[in-house]
């Protein structure tokens, strides 16, 4: 186990170098850039000024290499457009308001996604399957953010459920709920998709093993059968999309925390993209690409601990 995970934070690492040289080189090759977009109503002579002060006026490459050395010491720089806010205090203050969003999806849409697989399995051809499948096709084919304006249109200011915002600092965690409720559900609705038609095929064919035959022929109990053949084996493979579907709602965040207008990382990032703020979106570039990959890491040590037929490592013969 060690030394896969050597091994896989080696290819980590080359993978953010990979990322952080694209992003950067082609964040360059955009026109303009922080001073001009920023500073434009200033003389000539103070844009140029300015752009000596950030080494905006130096090489590319040069300044490629200074970025890199300036990561290692785990400082991704401070914004153009607010100087003095460093990004690393962007991504501290930004960051509890998008993993709160974030994380309530997983678990809402993990949840929600493998009870309805496991109902429409049990009922196959039935009308709850198909709703179910309904459901899944629906979920998978309305992008995100249409969801997102049906639901502030449908239930936004109804039962004290606000259309945007984010909760005041005086506020409890239980009064802020409200502000969670539709950007959850609009950020979940694609994953409840996923995972129930994912768990419904994987119920069904966990189903039709020899196993399970067997034990329901000495008499084990049907909820039994579910619970401790059925379910337990079936899950498996949910594991495998969990990693993706995390970094998918890390990302929707993006366009959702606009929509509801909530202070998180990815409001941070269309903000920064708008005014050409470069440290910022490398910044979180960086920081979205890393979750991704731990992410990704996480499930596979997850999924050898679930099914310890599972090997991470070549065994010697």
């Amino acid at each position: 186990m060690g030394k896969y995970i050597l091994k896989r934070a080696s290819y980590m690492i080359f993978t953010l170098f990979i990322i952080v040289t694209a992003t950067f080189f082609l964040m360059n090759a955009m026109p303009g850039d922080p001073i001009s977009q920023q500073a434009r109503k200033m003389p000539p002579e103070m844009q140029q000024m300015l752009r000596h002060k950030y080494g905006l006026d130096k090489p590319i490459a040069e300044r490629w290499i200074m970025y890199l050395k300036q990561l290692l010491h785990g400082n991704f720089g401070d914004s153009f457009v607010t100087p003095g806010f460093s990004v690393n205090e962007i991504i501290k203050y930004k960051m509890p308001a998008s993993a709160w969003i974030g994380i309530q999806a997983v678990i809402v849409g993990l949840l929600i996604g493998v009870i309805l697989g496991i109902i429409a399995a049990f009922r196959r051809n039935t009308t709850a399957d198909y709703i179910v499948m309904f459901i899944a096709i629906l979920g998978v084919s309305v992008p995100g953010f249409v969801i997102a304006f049906l639901l502030q249109t449908v239930l936004g200011g109804k039962g004290n459920i606000p259309i945007a915002g984010w909760k005041s600092a005086s506020e409890t965690f239980a009064q802020g709920l409200r502000f969670t409720i539709l950007p959850t559900i609009a950020l979940c609705f694609g994953s409840i998709a996923t995972y129930a038609r994912y768990m419904r095929t994987s119920v069904l064919d966990v189903i039709n093993q020899d196993y399970i035959l067997t034990a329901q022929a000495k008499g084990i109990s049907r909820i039994a059968v579910a619970v401790k053949h059925v379910i337990r084996n079936a899950i498996i493979p949910i594991v495998t999309i969990l990693g993706p579907q995390i970094a998918t709602i890390i990302t929707g965040t993006i366009v959702i925390e606009r929509i509801f207008s909530i202070p998180g990382m990815g409001n941070s990032m269309i903000e920064a993209i708008n005014s050409n703020d470069y440290n910022v979106i490398l910044g979180l570039t960086i920081f979205f690409s890393l979750l991704y990959i731990v992410s990704l890491l996480l499930v596979d040590i997850t999924y050898s601990l679930v099914d310890p037929r599972i090997s991470l490592t070549k065994k010697k013969k």
